[in-house]
């Protein structure tokens, strides 16, 4: 068994794992970090994911504080036109490599263990197992142990479909569509493309931009879902009064809303968040991110089955429960039912320091990179642990139109705890990965004119903050019962 020393033991080298050791080789410039992943490459689900997946969000906050993930220029073409870049599987799985070979590896203090299975912790002793050649491993952790799994990310390659396939049924998942020119004379004559997620919806518009005709598509979609409008959530340097004004959109409709749903609604009407089919209200919302070109596309499939879950699929038919839905012979069954995030993991939540063990886990609502790099900036800048999770209470990880409210609330108090602590608040202002920090760190610099406007927001939110709490307390309680 190969012993090894060292001062954090990360396990995960995905983007949660890997946004976390950037950051705390810098923040901390004498520890050593060790890191095991299952993977054989650095990216973790990104190397499960089918190849024409892209980020929902701009790049510009995604991936590490030290790098750059996509150059700073808009797009010319495709439903993304006019909108800065959307890093594509290739590049994702490319960055993470290079920050790896070029940066990590280098700097002489992370030790990288690829397809490696983390085991079990004895102490200070901890064990893990090359999965390949079975060889131990044994690691005595100076400092912490470094958990980077918590979000159990679910990928449809990875996932086990929860229906019975008949014998016969042409089923595959997202990732095999591009490989079905190199069996031409067996092209399906139709797809069925199953689930409701962002996974399902960059399923039909990948489908429909190459060429199959919306006549020759069904979708199951079990539920519809609200989703942000990209449009609106450009990067900060580019567009920051978008990004203002997203928020205000949030605050004031909270503000004048009985519900979730309502909530929604007056959202939906001011085009900050947008639906498939304006006819249906959904109650889903896991956070998708979505263009107003890619809604274009995805209404133009119109047969779809909706308040449905598939139970069974058949060669010619698809069954739910008792009901048996006839599909044109040699329908190929897209499996889009995995969920990237599971949600049943906010049962999980516990203090991100907790002694010897770090979780790495959501400080604000979606921002997975952020939150495991302010992690880091905390371990590395903060005696007691007690210091570290006063400013990093877990965010809330709701899936609903009814909890989203929670997450609002939870998110505003977050950035007023961090604004509020001068280190905290310091180091927002020159990390990458914050929204808005560069942006108007910058622009206090060289004294931009729209700093009076900007100045005008903290108290029009502030004004807005008791309904804010109203309606997200009463989010917050459906979100603990369920």
């Amino acid at each position: 068994m190969a012993e090894q020393e060292t001062d954090y033991l990360i396990i995960g080298a995905g983007a949660v794992g890997l946004a976390f050791a950037d950051t705390l080789i810098d923040e901390d410039p004498d520890c050593h970090i060790t890191i095991v992943d299952k993977h054989a490459r650095p990216g973790g689900h990104w190397n499960d994911a089918y190849s024409f997946v892209a980020l929902h969000q701009p790049s510009a906050t995604y991936g590490v504080n030290s790098m750059e993930m996509c150059p700073d220029r808009r797009d010319e073409h495709g439903h993304n036109a006019g909108m800065f870049p959307l890093a594509k599987h290739a590049e994702i799985l490319a960055y993470y490599s290079r920050l790896m070979t070029e940066r990590l590896i280098p700097s002489g203090r992370v030790t990288y263990f690829p397809l490696t299975e983390y085991l079990a912790q004895d102490g200070t002793r901890h064990s893990a197992r090359s999965i390949l050649s079975g060889e131990e491993h044994s690691f005595t952790v100076r400092r912490k142990l470094v958990d980077a799994t918590w979000f159990q990310t679910s990928v449809p390659s990875t996932h086990k479909p929860g229906f019975d396939i008949g014998d016969g049924t042409r089923f595959t998942i997202p990732g095999d569509l591009p490989q079905l020119w190199k069996d031409p004379e067996n092209l399906p004559a139709h797809y069925c493309i199953l689930g409701g997620g962002k996974t399902a919806m960059d399923t039909a518009v990948w489908l429909l931009e190459a060429g199959v005709a919306p006549d020759r598509i069904d979708w199951v979609r079990p539920r519809d879902s609200w989703m942000f409008n990209r449009r609106l959530l450009q990067p900060a340097r580019h567009a920051i009064e978008d990004l203002v004004q997203f928020q205000i959109d949030l605050v004031e409709c909270a503000d004048a809303s009985e519900s979730g749903d309502d909530m929604f609604a007056m959202l939906g009407e001011r085009g900050t968040m947008l639906r498939i089919d304006p006819e249906v209200t959904p109650k889903m919302f896991h956070f998708a991110v979505i263009s107003e070109g890619e809604i274009e596309l995805l209404r133009r499939i119109t047969r779809v089955h909706r308040g449905k879950r598939v139970t069974a699929l058949e060669p010619d038919a698809m069954l739910f429960g008792e009901e048996r839905v006839a599909m044109p012979a040699g329908t190929l069954f897209v499996d889009c039912t995995a969920t990237a995030v599971p949600f049943h993991a906010r049962a999980n939540k516990q203090p991100f320091f907790d002694g010897d063990r770090i979780t790495l886990q959501l400080a604000q609502v979606p921002f997975v990179p952020y939150s495991a790099a302010l992690a880091a900036f905390l371990e590395a800048n903060f005696e007691t642990d007690a210091e570290k999770n006063n400013l990093v209470p877990p965010a809330p990880l709701t899936d609903s139109t009814d909890t989203y409210p929670y997450a609002v609330m939870a998110n505003l108090m977050s950035t007023a705890i961090l604004s509020g602590n001068e280190k905290t608040n310091a180091w927002n202002a020159k990390s990458r990965l914050h929204a808005t920090g560069p942006a108007i760190a910058q622009m206090m610099k060289v004294q931009d004119p729209r700093l009076a406007a900007l100045a005008k927001v903290g108290p029009k939110i502030q004004r807005h903050m008791p309904g804010v709490i109203k309606l997200g307390m009463a989010a917050k309680a459906i979100h603990e019962a369920q």
